[in-house]
């Protein structure tokens, strides 16, 4: 019994002095590392939130390492959209990034329900050694209008929720985050010295030596007029005809999910005043698709929407469309987009004589968040 008791207080000590530790056998046999230097920019100019990332990470234990992880707050994990890794090889002009995979994992007791990515190194790092990291994530719904209901001629202001120091199950030994926003417009924010406001760029930091899962909530509450466009539902048809053409059918359940309209819609005022009257709906949204598309359509359940502009070159289409009538936050509306490519840009035959189609299913929306997205695909004899 002597041997367990000590190797339960070493591990009680060890939380202690680093202000927890990874728990349970990850904890136990994982390299230990540092981070040596880590800036993060979070931009915060739409409704979708993009964070960079860079680390500098080093190995100061006693064994190679394979992985490195990545810690979330429970309140942030459930809304990322995406999240991508790449390793920094060579200096300055003679940079170049090699993506890593990245996976969700589990760590055994994590502290505060922390939730993990693993990172997987291209090549073990040494005992010593070091590597610089670039992390790219995305967070959706992750701005809280407030107030919750705005007036026609009203801004749209927002809440944003973080930590001043960078979340992290390893010691930092500088840091630094900076905050982009829309406009100068920032109502508020929480200070953790040392702390600046210059323009659009809130700067926090630098911070030295933070022991891991160090974290410091803080509050921006600012002015974002951007659409917060989200489609509800995406139902892609894609049919595939031997004569030779692809067609593309999307329909849309679209809504404004910024700070819902309170009052009377006045078009006259909307109209007369472009610049103040509405600030924050939708204008037009764009749509992003593959070069030599053909046969576009665009369309509602009363008819077609003639407000819609197609620019085409050899390397892209670009559709701009505009709703039938103003989307104001909570208002919804419901369309079509069609249009026709040529089949031999997207369907290719294997060595063994397998057909393969290579099509993108994401939405060609710009800055569109899609919660709900189905795609069908047919061949029509």
């Amino acid at each position: 019994m002597e041997d367990p008791l000590r190797h339960r207080l070493a591990l009680v000590l060890s939380v202690v002095v680093y202000a927890s530790l990874l728990a349970g056998s990850w904890a136990l046999s994982s390299p230990e590392l540092q981070i040596v230097d880590a800036e993060r920019r979070v931009d915060l100019t739409t409704h979708i939130i993009k964070v960079y990332l860079t680390l500098k990470v080093e190995n100061i234990g006693a064994s190679p390492a394979s992985e490195i992880l990545l810690a979330f707050p429970p309140t942030q994990v459930d809304h990322i959209a995406l999240v991508k890794a790449a390793v920094t090889v060579g200096k300055k002009k003679k940079k170049s990034y090699s993506p890593l995979d990245v996976k969700p994992t589990e760590v055994p007791e994590a502290p505060n329900r922390t939730k993990y990515f693993s990172i997987s190194l291209l090549n073990q790092l040494s005992v010593g050694g070091s590597v610089t990291l670039e992390v790219f994530y995305i967070l959706t719904r992750s701005l809280e209008p407030f107030p919750l209901e705005i007036s026609q001629s009203e801004s749209q202001l927002v809440y944003y929720h973080d930590s001043a120091i960078i979340l992290s199950p390893y010691h930092i030994r500088q840091q630094i985050t900076f905050i982009k926003t829309p406009s100068t417009k920032v109502e508020s924010f929480t200070r953790v010295e040392p702390t600046d406001l210059a323009d659009t760029e809130i700067k926090y930091g630098p911070y030295e030596d933070r022991p891991p899962y160090s974290f410091s909530p803080i509050i921006v509450h600012f002015e974002n007029n951007n659409p917060f466009a989200v489609v509800e539902e995406l139902v892609r048809e894609v049919e595939i005809s031997h004569w030779g053409s692809l067609q593309i059918t999307e329909r849309y359940k679209l809504v404004h999910a910024g700070a819902r309209h309170k009052g009377v819609f006045s078009r006259v005022e909307y109209q007369s005043r472009p610049s103040l009257s509405g600030v924050s709906s939708f204008k037009h949204l764009l749509a992003r698709l593959p070069p030599r598309v053909h046969s576009v359509y665009y369309r509602d359940g009363i008819g077609n929407i003639s407000s819609s502009r197609l620019r085409t070159d050899s390397r892209k289409s670009e559709l701009e469309i505009e709703p039938r009538y103003p989307l104001f936050g909570g208002w919804k509306a419901t369309f079509v987009i069609g249009y026709g490519l040529p089949l031999q840009d997207f369907l290719f035959e294997s060595s063994d004589g397998r057909r393969y189609l290579n099509f993108s299913f994401g939405c060609p929306l710009a800055e569109t968040v899609v919660d709900k997205l189905t795609i069908k695909v047919g061949i029509v004899l």
